[in-house]
């Protein structure tokens, strides 16, 4: 007999990619069941984020979460105590009403998050399911397994702003299978990686696994990605493509982008203008944040000039907020939202934003943050909630690669079930403004 209601919550400090300390929440159910979750951190961030709350003081440069924890503990604890988790809905509700602020400034998102997340795996747990099919609710005839974007060459914050442009990814859109999509990206990120040396610019990674830059241009590091699918054995544009996060919003405010690499500034349509003209020169499928968050006008003209051929991904833009995608929608910008849990704090609020998507026409992918840890969630979120693609760094690094081995084995064990998104979830448009 199962006994969903919460006996025990508990918190710990570990550590994640960075080495940096963040809240690992841990909930124990009346019927014995135990579910756990990690909270990541991001570098590159939007400012209408939910907050993570830090300690500050000398402690690991102000960042230890010992004030997070506590809450976790203390007052967080006493009011979940004895609440079904596997109400995932009223418990989410209790975590907002409880901290009281817009952005979870007084218990922190990495409080509430930690807590909504494992909330969620002890209610797995107490049912014998995996996340992933918890989530599912209703089974399906199949279950799609995300389309994973993944970073070749960092950038921007993941790099010392070494280029201005965050992530040079790739997709693999001609693959069969999730397995096979890994498979070709293998090749083209060892591809990448002996072109770098033979040019004598291989430096090692960036936060996120990819190979750290070392180009004279933006651009530069186009070519070096086209030539690294080519060099790969891969069809460009067919089999294997590339995804851009410009992350506009850490080189460009009021209007204005200052591309420090190339010592340039440029406005809103100068810097459309230079995105258009990579559109028609490499086999680029995807772009997110091609624009500032402070700048819907300019999203909404990139938008209109390329979304219906190209997926517009929202990120600092919308930061996971269902209120804020739906203004997004009414000026026509972006046609895909980026679903980072973290950005709201509580599972029931990103899913909200995702329900949103759908029903405007948006497309969706689940992403990691740039300090992460061994914490499979996303991935299981990714695919319980069909979202249809998944974006959690490089193919380089535990923190990274955890991820996609778990949706290796979810793929393996849904069988005839599984269904590789591939092609189909690129290229969508919203519904007219």
């Amino acid at each position: 007999m199962t006994d969903t209601r919460i006996r025990r919550i508990d918190a710990r400090r570990v550590w994640d990619s960075r080495g940096r300390p963040t809240v690992e929440a841990e909930i124990t159910l009346h019927d014995g069941s135990v579910g756990r979750a990690i909270v990541p951190a991001g570098a590159s961030t939007g400012t209408r984020e939910a907050l993570e709350l830090r300690d500050g003081g000398p402690a690991f440069g102000g960042l230890d979460v010992q004030r997070a924890l506590g809450h976790v503990r203390g007052e967080i604890a006493t009011a979940l105590a004895g609440r079904d988790a596997a109400d995932q809905a009223a418990l989410d509700r209790c975590l907002v009403e409880l901290d009281g602020t817009p952005a979870k400034t007084r218990l922190g998102a990495n409080a509430t998050l930690a807590v909504s997340l494992a909330a969620a795996h002890a209610a797995a747990a107490s049912a014998g399911l995996p996340l992933y099919r918890y989530l599912e609710g209703s089974p399906a005839t199949t279950l799609p397994l995300p389309l994973p974007q993944i970073q070749i060459f960092g950038g921007g914050a993941h790099a010392g702003r070494r280029v201005d442009v965050q992530d040079f990814m790739v997709v693999c859109p001609g693959a069969r299978s999730f397995a096979q999509a890994l498979e070709w990206t293998a090749e083209v990120y060892r591809s990448a990686g002996r072109l770098m040396q033979r040019r004598g610019a291989l430096h090692g990674v960036a936060d996120e696994g990819g190979w750290w830059p070392d180009f004279d241009s933006n651009e530069q590091a186009l070519q070096a990605l086209l030539q690294a699918i080519e060099e790969a054995g891969y069809v460009p544009g067919e089999q294997v493509a590339i995804a851009l996060d410009v992350a506009a919003s850490e080189f460009g405010r009021g209007g204005r982008y200052r591309l420090g690499l190339e010592g340039r500034e440029l406005d809103a349509d100068g810097l459309i203008e230079m995105l258009l003209r990579w559109t028609e020169r490499y086999p680029i499928v995807s772009i997110e944040d091609p624009l500032a968050e402070d700048d819907l006008q300019g999203f909404a003209r990139f938008t209109r000039a390329v979304g219906r051929r190209l997926q517009v991904v929202g990120d600092d833009l919308l930061v996971s907020h269902a209120t804020l995608l739906r203004e997004a929608a009414a000026a026509g910008a972006a046609n895909c939202i980026l679903l980072k849990p973290n950005q709201r704090g509580t599972l029931s609020e990103t899913r909200a934003a995702w329900q949103a998507a759908r029903e405007l026409g948006y497309a969706g992918i689940v992403s990691a943050r740039s300090g992460e840890s061994e914490d499979t969630s996303i991935v299981h979120l990714a695919i319980g909630w069909g979202v249809g693609q998944l974006k959690v760094g490089s193919f380089a690094r535990g923190e990274r690669m955890a991820k996609w081995n778990e949706a290796l084995r979810i793929e393996q064990a849904l069988g005839a079930r599984a269904r590789f998104a591939g092609r189909a979830v690129l290229g969508r448009s919203p519904a007219a403004p």
